[in-house]
C-alpha cells in the first residue's frame, strides 16, 4: 500500500504546482495585514499608511519569490523536477527538421 503524503508533502507539492498562485496570495495576505496594522497607527497620514503597506507587501513578495526560487532549486537537484522542465526536456530532445525552401 502506498503512505497516504504527508501535510507538508502536500503542501510543497501544491507551491511547487501552483508557484504564482502561492505568490500572489502570500502578497494578498501581506498587504491585507500590513494595511489592517497601519490602519491602527493613529498619529500617521493616510498615505504614509498605504506606502508603508505597499513597502511590506513587496518585501514579502520579494521572499516568496526567493522561496519559490529555492523550491525549484531543490526539485531539479533532487531530480523529481516539475511539469515545466519535464515539458523542456521532451521538447529539447524532439528531433528538428529544417525547413525546405
Amino acid at each position: 500500500m502506498a503512505e497516504k503524503p504527508t501535510t507538508m508533502e502536500s503542501m510543497r507539492k501544491w507551491i511547487v504546482e501552483h508557484k504564482l498562485r502561492a505568490v500572489g496570495c502570500l502578497w494578498l495576505t501581506g498587504i491585507g495585514s500590513s494595511i489592517a496594522y497601519n490602519w491602527s497607527q493613529p498619529n500617521m497620514k493616510p498615505s504614509v499608511k498605504i506606502i508603508h503597506a505597499r513597502l511590506h507587501a513587496q518585501a514579502l513578495t520579494l521572499a516568496a519569490l526567493a522561496g519559490a526560487a529555492l523550491v525549484e532549486y531543490y526539485d531539479n537537484s533532487t531530480g523529481s523536477g516539475t511539469k515545466v522542465n519535464q515539458y523542456a526536456k521532451q521538447f529539447l530532445t524532439m528531433d528538428t527538421h529544417p525547413q525546405k525552401d
